[in-house]
């Protein structure tokens, strides 16, 4: 079986954190759609083992949460009269958890935006922290049973209410936000530090998600096809966000602010240690040696 030189793989996996489209990254590389179609898979699957087994026992002290909306498919209203439909079709929605202090991305999920996956999200949050802290979100009301299901009392927990406006007259279009004329800030559990109480990191951090990863742009047709890719893509990206790229204000990589690595790494690491697991090939049998020196 043909191996792509790890120069090639790792020129690959960073444009696809770089925010180029998998087709322009097989023109690019000129390697088949296919080829990099397998190969985010399988850096996807070993990410998201990777991100499982690293990141535990964080000692972060403020947590923000937040949720990130896509689609894979067609939108949601949009699913109905699909001439192919896939599984999982419709709104995707990507739960993050962020440790306001190293910028470290603690925990993931993509699913659905209601109580099931509210409450899958915050048992991984709980489970990966080492201490009690304090815990911001938005005004969701999913997350209300959830995190007291996760943490019960032992979390400093409020919410981010925003307060929004009508959109401004000179403004007025099909995608112009309406204009947050205010916030409101609800202590739900123990004692949190209100003047601490905010969900900006989180929010600038889904921000940089929308940039780095091609599937997540809005008004394009590089939405996902298939929500599995879609899923590979987040875990790929996340191990990137955490262990690779250097945060322009912490001056080092959100791990290494963390405590989780002392050293940063690359994308030649990951890659290295994709082949370190890898099942090594077999012994050739009689045919595919005949097959060979045909």
């Amino acid at each position: 079986m043909n191996k792509l030189p790890l120069k090639t793989r790792v020129q690959i996996l960073t444009m696809l954190c770089e925010g180029s489209s998998m087709r322009s990254i097989s023109r690019v590389a000129d390697v088949s759609i296919n080829t990099v179609s397998k190969l985010l898979v399988d850096a996807g699957k070993f990410c998201a083992d990777l991100h499982d087994r690293e990141v535990r026992n964080v000692k972060a002290k403020r947590v923000q949460c937040d949720e990130i909306w896509s689609f894979t498919g067609a939108k949601q209203k949009n699913v109905a009269s699909m001439k192919n439909r896939v599984e999982g079709a419709g709104d995707t929605w990507t739960w993050t958890a962020l440790d306001s202090d190293s910028k470290l991305l603690i925990s993931w999920l993509v699913g659905g935006r209601d109580g099931e996956y509210a409450l899958a999200f915050m048992d991984d949050v709980k489970d990966r922290l080492a201490n009690r802290v304090q815990l911001s979100t938005d005004g969701h009301r999913a997350y209300l049973n959830a995190v007291e299901e996760a943490f019960g009392a032992d979390v400093d927990y409020a919410q981010v209410i925003k307060i929004y406006g009508d959109v401004p007259e000179g403004t007025k279009g099909r995608y112009s936000p309406a204009e947050c004329t205010g916030i409101k800030k609800n202590r739900i559990e123990g004692s949190p530090d209100l003047a601490h109480v905010s969900t900006s990191h989180v929010e600038r951090q889904n921000l940089t998600m929308r940039m780095q990863m091609r599937r997540f742009t809005r008004l394009t047709n590089a939405f996902s096809k298939k929500f599995e890719n879609h899923m590979h893509m987040v875990a790929l990206y996340t191990v990137w966000y955490n262990f690779i790229r250097i945060h322009k204000t912490l001056k080092m990589s959100p791990a290494m602010a963390a405590g989780l690595s002392q050293t940063l790494w690359s994308m030649d690491d990951i890659c290295e240690k994709m082949d370190a697991i890898a099942p090594k090939p077999g012994k050739r049998g009689p045919y595919q040696k005949r097959v060979a020196g045909a």
